[in-house]
């Protein structure tokens, strides 16, 4: 396991002009956001820039450092070295496998902008000749490295999974648009053949979820992804994943994806689709990411041979449960019930739980959280709340609030769960 170095002193504020080139300013240190509260983030916070993350120029926002010499935080509304023209905050998408400590504070410009883009936002600084992230690696598995990425062997690839299957519109919509268009990791390995591939199924949802991916009203923020436009048959999902499956190595095929809605709401087409690849197959693991609302449909597809569940979580709490999946006609109460049916049947169940510094590590979200993994939950995936921060603490209506760390908090969940695994992806089982 690597280990990774931290600078030894604070890094540098990062900002940028019009023109998106970064600058390191003199003298101003990079903060961190923790809910509503700037936070210096300790030495040891910082990790060089994880190789396949990305920085952004966050429009009409200035950045936020603090006054070495007075110890009070400082908003940069002017470009130090070109005086008159503003200076704009920096942010850093970090590589996958990776997750923040805390968020890039910014002050807007102006009232009335719009939200930033469905990316996460981690704080960003700049130290002796090198990007430093307020991050930690939170999963050692390989599967969505840059390095792994050749861009001529993904479209060689590509060109060659087209021909193999030349009427299969899921493999077209997994190669035209997730892998040419998105450049999308896990439609990327479907092409090559390894690891774990994605599988969308669903032109619907029963939730409004304020950091959807794929739908977005015309006020919201711009989507990452457009949303698949047809429903793949049980025949052409099997065609496609059979071979997948039968790869050698660790191997997976995940229903529910950020190009589609819900998967349960087409717990038919994925039924037919398990009996056909269990028909075929006993190689590999066949997992669900879902929002946990239908545990009826849930039953139907763990007796068809699903594998495993990943149910995605904005927060323990019902209040803020609601407020984040907006969901037609279902509640956390539901959440909780398709946990017990998973557990019951002996599915290995993970939670898709959304970090957002200042807000999961809440001694209240603890508690919450800690109520629904004593439910029998067997891995805690650490993902990065794709979203707008200050937007996020706005429409959730989260009033500034004490909050642990999310280092204190990891720690104390580790503590309470011995048994707990924690990670980032999916993990194989077969």
């Amino acid at each position: 396991m690597k280990v990774y170095p931290h600078p030894e002193g604070p890094p540098r504020l990062l900002f940028a002009d019009r023109q998106g080139h970064i600058y390191e300013h003199p003298e101003l240190l990079a903060l961190g956001l923790s809910g509503w509260d700037l936070v210096l983030p300790e030495p040891e916070d910082f990790i060089p820039l994880p190789e396949g993350s990305a920085l952004y120029v966050l429009p009409d926002r200035h950045p936020v450092g603090l006054d070495p010499q007075t110890g009070t935080p400082l908003v940069l509304t002017e470009n130090p070295f070109q005086p008159g023209e503003p200076a704009l905050a920096v942010a850093a998408f970090l590589a996958p496998a990776h997750t923040q400590l805390y968020l890039a504070p910014y002050e807007p410009a102006q009232e009335d902008l719009p939200p930033l883009p469905l990316y996460s936002y981690a704080c960003v600084g700049w130290w002796q000749g090198r990007f430093w992230a307020t991050a930690f690696r939170s999963d050692w598995d390989r599967r969505q490295e840059a390095r792994g990425f050749n861009p001529q062997r993904i479209e060689l690839a590509a060109t060659k999974m087209l021909k193999s299957f030349p009427g299969n519109r899921l493999v077209r919509h997994l190669v035209e648009n997730c892998v040419r268009r998105y450049q999308c990791p896990a439609a990327r390995n479907f092409v090559l053949r390894r690891f774990e591939a994605p599988v969308p199924v669903s032109r619907a949802c029963n939730a409004r979820c304020l950091g959807c991916l794929s739908e977005q009203p015309p006020e919201g923020p711009h989507v990452a992804q457009e949303r698949i436009d047809f429903t793949p048959t049980p025949e052409e999902i099997a065609e496609a994943m059979v071979p997948h499956l039968r790869r050698p190595g660790p191997v997976m095929v995940s229903f529910g994806q950020g190009c589609e809605g819900e998967p349960l709401l087409e717990a038919q087409v994925i039924e037919k689709a398990l009996h056909l690849i269990r028909g075929a197959t006993n190689r590999g693991t066949i997992n669900l990411n879902t929002n946990g609302s239908r545990p009826e449909a849930l039953t139907r597809l763990i007796r068809a041979g699903l594998d495993s569940a990943r149910i995605s979580l904005a927060s323990a709490r019902p209040e803020y449960h609601q407020r984040y999946f907006r969901p037609r006609g279902w509640s956390l109460s539901e959440v909780k019930e398709s946990l017990r049916v998973l557990k019951t049947a002996g599915r290995f169940v993970s939670l898709n739980y959304f970090v957002f510094p200042g807000f999961t590590d809440q001694p209240q979200e603890l508690e919450a959280l800690s109520e629904i993994l004593a439910l029998g939950v067997d891995f805690l995936q650490l993902r990065n709340l794709a979203i707008d921060p200050l937007w996020f603490l706005s429409e959730m209506e989260i009033p500034p609030q004490e909050a642990l760390g999310i280092r204190p908090w990891l720690s104390e969940l580790k503590r309470r769960f011995p048994g707990l695994r924690f990670g980032y992806f999916n993990p194989y089982l077969r």
